[in-house]
């Protein structure tokens, strides 16, 4: 098990401590409900140290982030981030990341926790192209600062003005310490993400400047559970739940992300021939007017048939209704068609809709 560089301080504010992806991480401080509302109206704080940051260097570096991502990363210049994703060669996810283009020989890919040692592997297995494949996560501490506060907190503290552009970084001193910082996030709000070097003095010091300085927006750290929850009241996928090796990400939705006229990807032919087949189901958002739990895994039914299972769900914080995503027979996913939550052997009626399941 390891812990992030603001372990102690988690400790010490009295978080609630879990295993995830082999760290010891906070997963809540108070409340789930009220460190939601806290990113929803405010602004709050998460520790993400636990993130992967993997760098690709190399004359080759774009042929082969191109070659194993399904986004088009020849788009992308210095300083521009761009959401994608890693297939197998069956068009299973590998997994959802952050493609950072530093330069056009270096970039920057943030993948998930519990995949960093597993994208790893993949992206040596698929290395044709020569480049030098570092995996620094271990040197890297992460904090995201999200909430429509989240500016005004990070711009007295932060060397530049932040005129940065959403999915956009550039470097910065922030409390004085060098680091690369981002606007991007997992919560739909406003929001910076700030990657940077160090021991547990500095992230302290990062750490301290920034609730310091947002004092007077009640700011609050957040843990794991409030990520989830503002996560999946945007739509956003979570590996493991609604992506995995098991889904292509044309049914799960993610088709914006995923170029089919660039050149071959790893994945590419199977997805050509899923689009010409048609797709069999669907990731569909839906809403329910009560406010029982719908669980992953909870089966979904019609007429007391089964038609798919929910991937992810929860009662919106902010809409106070229950709201999931999960996998349906594509007969029966279009938009305003009903569907039930199967909820301990109860149907809960709830209706097919569309994304984001808030509007900000």
């Amino acid at each position: 098990m390891k812990k992030t560089k603001f372990y102690s301080i988690h400790e010490r504010l009295g978080a609630k401590i879990v295993d995830f992806a082999g760290y010891y991480m906070p997963v809540l401080y108070s409340s789930i409900i009220n460190e939601h509302k806290a990113v929803r109206t405010s602004v709050g704080v998460f520790d993400v140290s636990h993130m992967g940051e993997i760098f690709i260097c190399g004359e080759k570096a774009l042929d082969f982030v191109q070659h194993i991502t399904v986004n088009d990363a020849s788009l992308l210049y210095d300083g521009r981030v761009q959401y994608s994703a890693m297939l197998y060669n069956d068009g299973g996810i590998v997994d959802d990341l952050l493609v950072y283009r530093i330069s056009g020989n270096k970039f920057m890919l943030v993948v998930n926790a519990s995949n960093k040692d597993k994208d790893f592997e993949w992206m040596n297995k698929n290395n044709q192209f020569g480049v030098e494949i570092s995996d620094e996560s271990d040197e890297y501490s992460l904090l995201a600062v999200q909430g429509p506060y989240s500016k005004k907190v990070i711009e007295k503290i932060c060397d530049k003005p932040l005129n940065l552009e959403y999915y956009h970084f550039f470097n910065v001193k922030v409390a004085g310490v060098d680091m690369v910082l981002s606007r991007t996030g997992y919560t739909g709000e406003l929001g910076y993400e700030l990657y940077f070097k160090g021991d547990e003095v500095v992230a302290e010091k990062i750490w301290n400047a920034v609730f310091e300085n947002g004092k007077e927006y009640n700011i609050q750290p957040v843990g794991l559970g409030a990520r989830d929850s503002l996560r999946l009241e945007m739509g956003f996928c979570l590996y493991g739940n609604d992506i995995d090796q098991t889904t292509n990400p044309l049914e799960a939705g993610l088709g914006w992300i995923t170029k089919l006229k660039k050149p071959s990807f790893i994945g590419k032919d199977v997805l050509l021939k899923v689009k010409e087949e048609g797709l069999k189901r669907k990731l569909v958002p839906m809403i329910s007017e009560e406010k029982s739990f719908p669980r992953h895994g909870y089966d979904l039914s019609l007429n007391s048939k089964k038609v798919g299972h929910i991937t992810s769900g929860t009662v919106s914080p902010v809409l106070d209704k229950a709201i999931a995503m999960g996998y349906v027979n594509i007969d029966y996913a279009k938009e305003g068609n009903q569907i039930n939550f199967l909820i301990r052997g109860k149907e809960v009626p709830a209706v097919i809709t569309k994304l984001p399941f808030i509007k900000n």
